[in-house]
């Protein structure tokens, strides 16, 4: 099976931004992990599965409604990725946060296996 392409990653990167959680669960494998960008382990908190993955990600829109990636840029090299993004969000306290991160993502069977998130620790931007 062909390895995802940039393609891939800009659709995915759509899908997060229009929270279509059916879309972006079809472009992980079934056993999929999510490292988010904070948390107790060593890689921040880890979501393994569809179901967690799932989970995590419609808890992060109900966190921020608003939440995007934009001025992205996508980058494929064998079975590895990247994108580097903007991430904006505004909390139900009215916190708004803009940083540039970085997701890494490692692919299996033209799907993404893994998806590392990175983010600048900043504080909430006024607005």
């Amino acid at each position: 099976m062909s390895l995802p392409t940039v393609e891939f990653l800009k659709a995915f990167s759509d899908a997060l931004n229009r929270h279509d959680i059916d879309a972006v669960m079809a472009m992980m494998t079934e056993d999929c992990v999510f490292h988010a960008i904070a948390g107790p382990e060593l890689m921040g908190k880890s979501f393994v599965g569809q179901r967690e993955v799932r989970q995590a990600l419609e808890n992060a829109w109900k966190t921020a409604p608003d939440a995007a990636w934009v001025d992205g840029e996508h980058y494929v090299v064998g079975d590895h990725g990247f994108s580097e993004t903007t991430y904006q969000g505004t909390a139900a306290d009215g916190a708004r946060s803009e940083a540039r991160m970085v997701d890494v993502f490692t692919f299996r069977d033209g799907k993404i296996a893994v998806k590392n998130a990175f983010r600048k620790n900043r504080p909430p931007v006024n607005v």
